[in-house]
């Protein structure tokens, strides 16, 4: 494996997972994601999904096809292209940032001192990476926010809010999927749905995707939600070169 010490972790009987650093890094995740294809591309019998995160690679096998040893001299084995995917995908999502749907951004106005126009341009200024899925389906935690807007979270939970919210906290970005109590802040929504169980994919972005907020008002939000409402995708997808 190129220029990488893994460490080799078991997660049960049938689960490794190969740790590639100790901080959330781009060049980190580089390497996990460019594993991740390597082990697509190899189809290993007995590996039955790769679930990348922001420093490792989990991998789920059948202990009956492929035994433990013999999987990680394989990782091992591996040789590693570690830039990024020759077409990477860039979406933008719209958001609205109204006080209607960000209902903490005048907080994290005077949390970071800066105007509310600035906390909204400096958000949707900002091309994020999608690092991972976690937590609930479809929740995907979006890095590379400005480090102006990196603020802890909040000192409580607030009561549950609709699906689409878009929040922020530990300088990092997430947007919503269902109905769900929070401590992360609150700056704005999209109509947009990250995950739509009947939808083919059902998951809209791909780790390792890049994604870019951009403002809308209240009006164009309804109207927005109203296409997705009838199935259709709004945001905006571009190919990276």
């Amino acid at each position: 494996m190129t220029a990488i010490s893994p460490r080799f972790l078991d997660a049960g009987e049938a689960a490794l997972v190969v740790e590639l650093g100790r901080s959330v890094d781009p060049a980190v995740h580089d390497q996990v994601l460019a594993l991740d294809r390597a082990l697509i591309a190899l189809a290993l019998p007995g590996v039955r999904e790769t679930v990348p995160t922001f420093r490792s690679l989990m991998i789920h096998y059948d202990p009956l096809v492929i035994d433990r040893a013999r999987l990680v001299e394989r990782v091992r084995a591996v040789e590693l292209d570690a830039g990024a995917p020759a077409c990477a995908t860039r979406w933008t999502i719209p958001c609205c940032y109204d006080a209607a749907f960000g209902e903490d951004l005048a907080e994290i106005a005077a949390l970071t001192g800066l105007p509310e126009e600035r906390v909204v341009a400096l958000h949707a200024g900002a091309t994020l990476r999608v690092y991972m899925y976690g937590f609930l389906p479809g929740f995907c935690y979006l890095g590379g926010m400005p480090p102006e807007l990196v603020i802890s979270r909040r000192a409580t939970i607030r009561p549950p809010h609709a699906a689409g919210a878009v929040i922020i906290a530990d300088g990092m970005s997430v947007i919503t999927t269902f109905s769900m109590p929070t401590g992360w802040w609150v700056i704005g929504r999209t109509p947009e749905r990250l995950f739509a169980p009947m939808r083919d994919p059902s998951f809209l972005v791909g780790v390792g995707d890049r994604l870019r907020f951009e403002a809308i008002d209240c009006a164009t939000f309804e109207a927005l939600a109203a296409r997705v409402a009838a199935g259709e995708i709004v945001a905006r997808r571009d190919t990276m070169p």
